[in-house]
């Protein structure tokens, strides 16, 4: 994937998108108002004291919500990824950073997500891989927010001229903050969460236990058989970054945009990942991701799909997703206008609908016990997955 004004005036080559639309910012949620005990007069001496203590303001809603919940936010990029995930301990993962606009609009969508979840800094930011839609805004986004740590795949892989300007620019943005380069197995410290790195720089996880949960084995997968052989691409797609994150009966899987190749040894011949309620579409739902063999075994519950109104969201690729056994909802960021209905979700489940503004977000807040909802920040209108 490319930034679409380097190839303005020029023909469409693959991974290119048309220009990007400049959009508003998404409309933030309204914050509840504070709450107090109302109590009734109460006579009984003894229980004075208690009764007084009873009319102390009890704390905001908002102030009680980050001890109790994982939020996550599928940033609209337009096309690009940006996700942020901010711990019941108020710790933030933000995974990669969408394009570098001149004006600022993907910070400017970052940041309006993290005034949405109360946080000024983000802890740990990782970049999957070296492609512009995912690597772009760092430099902008470095201007704005504090970020404690910088972690990548290490070095760039492409044999591209876009590829090597943004990987130095990359480099030029972080010089002298602190950098880590990751490998699979690795973990990411977020207080409350568990997120361990299951591929990067081309190579994936051994099975552990970490991943699967202690004394339970990889599992045959009966899908590989029939899954086709997948030529593996010199790009840096498949040398994607993608970690899995765990908050108590909850799973959530970013791969950014590991192609298939890199997808099936994963999952075959046995499934080293497992199962997952939230799963972010491999690559925005472009085909050249999201192999049945991949999708059917970790078996999401629910998906998000991260593409633009003219980039990905592919009629095989929704359709290999929307089909897996045991998905309940497949969201989306945007139509897909370059798609046919047959191939979109309901309205209802897209953030960016054909014709309207751009910028509305989708939220995930989620309990311990595996129970969660997304919001469409569009419409305000929330969905609930109980647990199970």
């Amino acid at each position: 994937m490319r930034l679409a004004s380097h190839f303005l005036n020029q023909p469409p080559r693959r991974y290119t998108d048309p220009q990007m639309r400049i959009a508003a910012d998404p409309r933030l949620l309204r914050p509840r108002r504070p709450f107090q005990a109302n109590l009734a007069p109460i006579f009984a001496a003894p229980l004075l004291l208690l009764a007084s203590l009873a009319l102390l303001p009890l704390p905001t809603a908002s102030a009680q919500s980050p001890g109790k919940h994982l939020l996550i936010y599928a940033i609209d990029v337009e096309g690009g990824q940006s996700t942020l995930l901010v711990a019941p301990s108020g710790a933030s993962l933000l995974i990669d950073t969408g394009w570098p606009n001149g004006n600022g609009r993907d910070a400017d969508r970052i940041q309006a997500a993290m005034h949405d979840a109360a946080i000024t800094r983000i802890d740990h930011l990782l970049i999957t891989h070296f492609h512009t839609d995912h690597v772009g805004g760092v430099p902008e986004l470095v201007k704005r927010v504090p970020i404690g740590e910088f972690l990548d795949h290490g070095e760039n892989r492409e044999d591209s001229d876009i590829a090597r300007h943004d990987y130095a620019a990359y480099l030029k943005a972080i010089a002298g903050k602190p950098r880590r380069i990751v490998h699979p197995g690795d973990t990411i410290s977020i207080p409350g969460l568990t997120a361990i790195v299951l591929t990067a720089d081309g190579e994936h996880i051994a099975p552990d236990k970490r991943v699967l949960g202690p004394g339970i084995k990889p599992t045959p997968n009966p899908l590989c058989a029939a899954e086709p052989h997948w030529d593996l691409d010199t790009t840096e797609n498949p040398r994607s970054t993608g970690v899995l994150i765990t908050y108590g009966k909850f799973r959530f899987l970013d791969l950014g945009d590991l192609t298939k190749a890199k997808e099936i040894p994963l999952v075959c011949p046995d499934n080293l990942i497992g199962t997952v309620d939230l799963y972010l579409v491999n690559h925005h739902g472009f085909n050249l991701s999201n192999s049945k063999a991949f999708v059917d075994a970790i078996h999401p519950r629910v998906a998000i799909m991260d593409n633009g109104a003219h980039k990905a969201g592919s009629p095989e690729a929704w359709q290999t997703v929307h089909e897996s056994p045991g998905l309940e909802d497949l969201w989306m960021l945007h139509t897909a206008e370059d798609s046919d209905a047959a191939h979109n979700s309901a309205d209802a489940l897209i953030a960016n609908l054909k014709g309207g503004p751009d910028g509305a977000y989708l939220k995930a807040v989620v309990s311990r016990n595996g129970s969660f909802t997304v919001t469409n920040s569009r419409t305000g209108q929330t969905k609930t997955y109980a647990a199970k």
